[in-house]
């Protein structure tokens, strides 16, 4: 097996060599052309156009190297062309791509076993996307409490600062009203709580309540940790008043921190979460878990998805999960982010314009005293790449193998960055 992945490594590599020798000149003109003329304009894009990757680093079509420590949004944890993930792709597109779910395939059930098992949450619903999952938890809380003789209890609760997607049901549960403001009305009976205020958060759930939706580690919220006793509390108060607990994991799950899930170093089990982002490493699909008296309420015909858990992507999921697993990358990942948290620590005791660092794992926060996105396209300027939320965060996603010392290092460009100093 290793002979053959070095192989598939080798011939990639002399691929990307030649690509690169008879490649035409850059066409980023032509390809922003087309894009302002045809795409829905949803994006802010610098104009730079990238051709490869391998590992944590990305080639535009200039040729300039980038150290990529957003991987794609916490999709690409496994950085870049990771030979087993493209021996898998290829693999498995030369037996089987698609087959719809009215049938079964070899694969669908075995990731869903090996979710299952990791997470301690025995049922599993496969989509495209944690936004996806997010709307069946949504319909799924609903459901159940309709199915328990509550009708009456459709009401969802989330926190400040919380992002759970762009489509309807998961828009309403998104806190930012920027982001509502244009397509409301949404879905009715939401209401927000501030993060860690267990009173609030108590006052608010209800008999009304179907459902809690809570990020354990806040993404687009600024790279905010819950408590374990808030979480904790939580559960309690859901138990309580008999309402579900989803936690959203999209972000911050399938190993980001450490843990294959967040909620595990917590030590608080919801009825449901939700996953995607690096779960097929960079192809599209998401999960739903959730507990077993969930697994009545999506009977057939309640729910579906055309692409959702299809062969291609099962396959390159259960791949994915071998890879962390066999090359140990959740103790690398606490102790690579141990490591960066130290560095970016020690550069806010130096650097004043360091707020605060926060995270855990490989999911960090750089919390600094001006606009985020000017330092953000400052850094892609010196070829690092980062993310941005909250305005005034930088935010770190790397992939899980990224050596300790590119992050140190980019401590030393923020540092001189932020000084004013060339580098």
């Amino acid at each position: 097996m290793r002979d053959e992945v070095d192989a598939v490594s080798r011939a990639l590599d002399e691929a990307a060599a030649r690509d690169a020798r008879t490649a035409p000149a850059p066409a980023r003109s032509a390809a922003k052309d087309l894009e302002t003329r045809h795409l829905y304009p949803t994006y802010r894009r610098p104009d730079l156009v990238f051709e490869r990757g391998s590992g944590w680093t990305l080639w535009d079509s200039d040729g300039r190297e980038y150290v990529d420590l957003l991987g794609g949004i916490a999709v690409n944890a496994l950085g870049h062309a990771h030979p087993r993930i493209a021996k898998a792709i290829a693999d498995q597109a030369g037996r089987l791509i698609h087959c719809s779910n009215l049938f079964r395939h070899s694969m669908q059930g075995a990731l869903a076993e090996r979710l299952a098992r990791l997470s301690g949450l025995p049922r599993v619903f496969l989509c495209n996307s944690g936004t996806e999952a997010v709307e069946a938890g949504i319909k799924v809380a609903r459901a159940l409490a309709r199915a328990r003789g509550e009708p009456a209890r459709t009401d969802l609760v989330a926190l400040e600062g919380s992002f759970h997607g762009r489509t309807a049901g998961a828009l309403s549960v998104t806190a930012e009203p920027s982001y509502r403001a244009p397509f409301e009305p949404l879905l009715q009976g939401v209401r927000f709580v501030p993060p860690e205020d267990v009173h609030a958060l108590r006052e608010t759930i209800g008999p009304r309540t179907a459902c809690v939706l809570i990020e354990p580690i806040q993404g687009e919220g600024g790279v905010r940790c819950l408590s374990a006793p808030y979480l904790a509390a939580a559960r309690e108060a859901c138990d309580a008043a008999g309402a579900l607990l989803l936690f959203d994991e999209v972000q911050c799950g399938l190993g980001r921190t450490g843990w294959w899930f967040a909620f595990q170093e917590s030590g608080v089990l919801p009825d449901l979460a939700c996953v995607a982002k690096p779960l097929a490493a960079g192809l599209p699909l998401g999960a739903l878990l959730g507990r077993e008296e969930t697994a009545a309420i999506l009977g057939p015909g309640s729910h579906g998805s055309t692409f959702g858990g299809g062969p291609l992507a099962c396959r390159v999921a259960l791949e994915f999960l071998d890879v962390v697993e066999e090359e140990r990358l959740l103790e690398r990942v606490r102790a690579t982010g141990v490591r960066a948290v130290r560095a970016f620590r020690g550069l806010a005791d130096r650097q004043p314009a360091v707020r605060d660092v926060r995270g855990r794992g490989l999911m960090i926060g750089i919390e600094i005293d001006r606009p985020a996105a000017p330092v953000v396209d400052a850094l892609l300027k010196r070829g690092w790449i980062v993310g941005s939320c909250r305005g005034e965060v930088l935010r770190l996603l790397p992939p899980y193998a990224v050596p300790p010392e590119v992050l140190e290092r980019f401590a030393s460009v923020l540092g001189d960055l932020l000084n004013g100093e060339p580098s």
